[in-house]
């Protein structure tokens, strides 16, 4: 009772929320289990040697397994968009997609590419960020001018 991070049972596809922050957590997607250690998919972040000038921070990102606990011991199931969205088929659709992208290098920009959205568009295929869009109705106005000069 009370327990705010309590280990939850985890089931192929759920999105584990690691939170780092106030403000931020860090997402996953369980894989499974391999030799009785439980492994989460996720997205690593790592300042990019190019720069995308027009949207600021680059980063320079890969799908990686790890086991569960290596990521932080606090963690909670958040499958956020259940209520919105079907969950895909994890063994038909999620496993391969996760498996194709491992190792691959992907650089982007945080605003638009972070490890919630990398959790979201493996187990509903939809990119969606709920912690980025708390924060892009204050982003958005210093942009606006930009774009209406189409300088962005």
């Amino acid at each position: 009772m009370g327990l705010k991070h309590s280990h939850p049972q985890l089931f192929p596809g759920d999105i584990v929320e690691y939170p780092r922050n106030k403000y931020f957590s860090h997402f996953a997607v369980y894989y499974g289990e391999r030799d009785g250690v439980p492994y989460v998919a996720h997205l690593t972040c790592r300042d990019s040697d190019s720069k995308l000038p027009l949207f600021g921070r680059a980063l320079r990102s890969e799908v990686k397994l790890d086991p569960v606990e290596l990521l932080g011991k606090k963690y909670k199931v958040n499958n956020m968009l259940d209520d919105s969205f079907p969950a895909r088929d994890f063994h038909n659709v999620v496993k391969p997609a996760i498996d194709d992208l491992m190792g691959r290098e992907v650089t982007f920009d945080i605003l638009f590419h972070n490890s919630e959205h990398q959790a979201t568009l493996f187990r509903y295929g939809v990119k969606k960020s709920e912690q980025i869009e708390r924060i892009y109705e204050h982003i958005m106005p210093a942009w606006k001018k930009l774009f209406a000069e189409k300088k962005l």
